[in-house]
């Protein structure tokens, strides 16, 4: 080693921190090559007894120096903390697995305990994971807290290794009676795309420590999502959520909505750059209207989330004790509508909690097409708004239905009500008589469409004529008592729905328009004055028609009766 390259380094060693247990080399920018580059370096480490910490971020370490270090290391029982991100600057990727291998010996040898483990900025694709396969596999891993592997290009094989080693940690150290708790998981920008991300959420389900997980930027859409919001459920200590640029639509954030419902003690959840859109929005205020006690943050920007939805929202939010900020922006409000959404939050003394809507897109054209290529999938049958999951238990299909298998088996309604369901009329309805009652029962709560189109089906049966007029509006109180009743994730999914149905809200996949009569905008009118109906229900329908009434030209009389009724039961509500 030339003497210059001597000084250089000794010059740079002299900067390094010792204390609490840590030695660090952090951002020395030294290129250690061989052994003879690192003579200084391991002295240091073998003089440190008590050694905890071991800090060597961006400096670029090479093979025979990696294997010098571990050989350093192989004495260092002590040892739980190695900050090792950014170590392979300028390094062929077929070296980086061999020194992980050698480091990762070197630990093992050593018997040492790790609790936090920081790869991240190393870009070491599959092959790396694979060079730290066997230690995470290890007893030195089995009381792992803390997993850094951010923008390290692991792909979808990278994701499938690192999954299969974090399930097997914990099946060895489980056998052990003391199974692996893995706290904090970070794997942004790594590419794990759908395949990846399910790898990964069976080792989460599995493990079910989580407190925080970081996956930003990974390619991962609706299929991926789902997989991921299934394990989040088994993790009841989470408090951070981050997501951040992947694509949600409307599968991906209903399947968060659920798993959300289940978890008390998140404070921070970023769903920025995730295609949330409108009717995602409306399913995580349901959320947030009844759960998520301590929240604190909430990022749901550059969704393509339009005022109505921005609105219902932020309404969602406003009595979060712990609230500090919403972010919004990105989005499609349009002046006006970030004119609406900043007076509304300063209007209950929250305009601090507001982030900057300097980015809005503007509202969009109305010749805007959602149904693209990305939700060809988002079809009627994918938005379950049940209180559990399907991976949760097996469905079975009856007569149109669905049903967990191990849920009781609806009694068989009478032929002339399945007549009536199948092609409604006056007639049938009133021959009914009594039995309209069974309708209801007839309609799963959990299936939003059908459940819409069975409400405007009985609905665009009103007339003025007393009988029928009394027969419609028992029937369609009866139903919307039903589905309006329960927890606010499925009504708010239900109206929703609804609204795609009536024009007023813009869906994705294959939900249409349906043609109104103003007889269904005064079944509304009615329903919306009765006791059942929930204001908070009102105040959604009434934010939607407020905005886009313009949809409902057609039934203009039905529809100004129909917003005179929202308007007072809104202003009941204030």
């Amino acid at each position: 080693m030339a003497s210059d390259d001597i000084a250089q380094l000794a010059d740079a060693l002299s900067k390094t921190h010792v204390g609490d247990g840590e030695l660090s080399y952090k951002g020395l920018g030294l290129k250690l090559d061989n052994a003879e580059s690192v003579e200084e370096l391991v002295r240091e480490i073998e003089q440190y007894h008590s050694l905890r910490a071991l800090r060597l971020e961006g400096n670029t370490v090479g093979v025979e120096a990696a294997r010098a270090i571990a050989k350093a290391l192989e004495s260092k029982d002590l040892l739980q903390r190695c900050y090792w991100s950014d170590i392979f600057t300028g390094r062929l990727r077929s070296e980086i697995p061999t020194a992980l291998r050698s480091l990762g010996n070197g630990l093992m040898s050593a018997g040492a305990r790790l609790t936090e483990l920081d790869l991240s900025d190393n870009a070491f694709g599959p092959d790396g994971v694979k060079g730290i396969e066997q230690l995470l596999k290890s007893p030195s891993c089995h009381t792992l807290r803390e997993l850094r592997l951010n923008n390290c290009g692991m792909g979808i094989g990278g994701g499938k290794i690192l999954a299969e080693a974090l399930i097997e940690c914990h099946r060895q150290s489980s056998a052990l009676g003391a199974p692996l708790k893995l706290r904090v998981f970070i794997a942004g920008r790594n590419r794990l795309e759908n395949e990846g991300a399910s790898a990964l959420a069976k080792a989460f389900q599995l493990m079910g420590s989580l407190e925080e997980v970081h996956m930003p930027q990974n390619g991962i859409n609706y299929a991926g999502v789902m997989a991921l919001a299934s394990a989040m459920r088994h993790n009841p200590e989470l408090r951070v959520l981050n997501f951040n640029d992947n694509t949600f639509t409307k599968r991906g954030t209903l399947a968060m909505a659920q798993a959300l419902r289940h978890l008390r003690n998140v404070q921070v959840i970023n769903f920025g750059d995730c295609l949330v859109r409108c009717e995602g929005a409306i399913a995580l205020a349901a959320v947030l209207r009844e759960g998520l006690p301590i929240l604190k943050e909430l990022n749901l920007s550059f969704g393509e989330i339009t005022e109505a939805a921005a609105l219902v929202v932020a309404r969602a939010v406003m009595d979060k004790p712990h609230m500090e900020k919403v972010d919004l922006n990105g989005n499609s409000l349009g002046e006006e509508g970030c004119e609406a959404l900043r007076a509304a939050m300063e209007n209950l003394d929250k305009g601090d909690m507001l982030a900057s809507l300097s980015d809005d897109e503007g509202e969009p054209d109305d010749e805007d097409d959602e149904d693209d290529e990305e939700n060809d999938d988002d079809d009627d049958a994918s938005d379950n708004c049940n209180e559990d999951n399907e991976e949760d238990g097996e469905y079975v299909k009856e007569n149109g239905m669905t049903r967990k298998e191990d849920s009781p088996v609806k009694p068989q309604s009478p032929a002339e009500v399945m007549s009536f369901l199948s092609c409604p009329s006056v007639e049938k309805l009133l021959q009914l008589g009594e039995m309209r009652t069974d309708l209801q029962q007839q309609v799963d709560a959990s299936d939003p469409h059908k459940a819409a189109d069975v409400l405007l089906n009985i609905a665009s049966l009103y007339s003025e004529e007393p009988e029928t007029k009394v027969a419609v509006l028992e029937t369609t109180d009866a139903l919307l008592k039903k589905l309006l009743c329960g927890s606010a994730l499925p009504s708010y999914c239900f109206l929703s729905t609804l609204l795609v149905r009536m024009g007023l809200l813009k869906g994705e996949g294959k939900t249409k328009k349906a043609s109104l009569i103003p007889g269904q905008l005064l079944c509304l009118e009615h329903a919306v004055q009765q006791d059942y109906f929930p204001q908070h229900h009102a105040s959604l329908l009434h934010t939607f028609l407020s905005k886009n009434g313009e949809a409902l030209k057609s039934c203009s009389s039905s529809k100004e009766r129909l917003s005179s009724a929202l308007e007072k039961r809104c202003l009941d509500q204030h």
